[in-house]
């Protein structure tokens, strides 16, 4: 076994949970999503992630149709007792390329379960969310069919993705619920409006995903229709395109100009404001900016030792507000949609 050297801090990832890096790495990338993948490139992003003292790799089912999984499988099998692994079940996607349903019940849940077992070639999987609520299924059906599979040893934490203050609460009356994954950064804040309150007074950890705006934050694009691959699907995004690309690459100046104060890069002061962040409403957070390149990787693990100033973190506070365009075209299925 390869020994790595930790250049960040370790966490406890919710109440009971494991020791992971402060902050994880996003794979959905490497297989799906944002164009194409230089796989040798990808791979050796992943052992980059272990140099620096990343250990939470997260996956789910629906990336790539399985093949994400499949992907990590062989690094998964070298690496297995160094790292967390994060996969996830619901979104149900079929030959139709378009098609996403979402789908919460137990015969779901347990089919969806062996099927990530089989791709990423393990026995248990450490931490298993549910991707996606589906509220005609009763949460308490959803994650006592979750908790069967930490019973039967298949799973050893359980997750949630974009859910509400209030069905975390009702969640974790089921069973412990270790880390909810949803979208905070920047330009995405609706998570405060109750998730972010109820998982600190809870003992949940926060797993950030989009934490650098699918990479708007970091000015790797203008505007996605004419800067990125036909198949990039942040070219479907409202707020990436158009005016509303045009009107949100303005509110980038701050973080630029404190980006230069610090020495350091745009996408490192997004990470280091989740950071501080969560630290003001006293929850632990660990984010999981993806990236193929290891070289990206090691620029966004050095985030975790920068420290914004007050001064800097109000010259940052209004930028969620004035955002133009949503974050998705279709925001049924986020927690947002379902905020009272």
């Amino acid at each position: 076994m390869t020994e790595h050297g930790s250049t960040i801090e370790q966490v406890e990832l919710g109440k009971g949970g494991p020791l992971v890096g402060v902050q994880g790495l996003g794979c959905m990338g490497m297989s799906e999503f944002y164009g194409q993948t230089d796989e040798s490139a990808a791979r050796e992003t992943l052992d980059a992630a272990l140099d620096v003292g990343v250990t939470l790799f997260d996956t789910a089912d629906a990336y790539g149709r399985g093949r994400n999984e499949e992907f990590l499988a062989p690094f998964v099998a070298a690496h297995r007792d160094e790292i967390t692994l994060a996969t996830k079940f619901a979104i149900e996607r079929t030959d139709d390329p378009v098609h996403r349903g979402i789908r919460n019940d137990r015969p779901y849940v347990r089919q969806a379960v062996e099927g990530s077992l089989r791709r990423l070639g393990v026995d248990v999987i450490d931490l298993y969310y549910m991707h996606r609520r589906d509220p005609a299924v009763p949460l308490a059906e959803s994650v006592g069919a979750m908790a069967e599979l930490v019973r039967e040893g298949k799973v050893r934490h359980l997750g949630l993705s974009e859910v509400t203050g209030a069905e975390l609460r009702e969640a974790c009356a089921v069973h412990p619920i270790a880390a909810l994954q949803s979208e905070w950064s920047l330009f995405s804040r609706d998570v405060e409006r109750s998730a972010v309150a109820a998982a600190a007074e809870l003992g949940v950890a926060f797993v950030p995903y989009s934490p650098l705006g699918r990479g708007f934050l970091t000015g790797a694009f203008a505007d996605a229709a004419a800067d990125l691959s036909a198949e990039d699907f942040r070219r479907h995004q409202p707020r990436f395109t158009g005016d509303n690309a045009k009107a949100n690459r303005a509110l980038l100046a701050p973080v630029r100009e404190i980006a230069e104060a610090h020495g350091a890069s745009p996408a490192q002061i997004a990470l280091a404001w989740v950071q501080q962040r969560a630290a003001v409403h006293g929850l632990t957070v660990v984010p999981i900016p993806g990236t193929r390149k290891a070289a990206r990787l090691r620029e966004n693990a050095a985030a975790t030792r920068i420290t914004l100033t007050a001064a800097e973190l109000a010259r940052l506070e209004p930028i969620a507000d004035r955002v133009a365009g949503d974050r998705y075209p279709d925001m049924g299925s986020t927690s947002a949609a379902r905020e009272g």
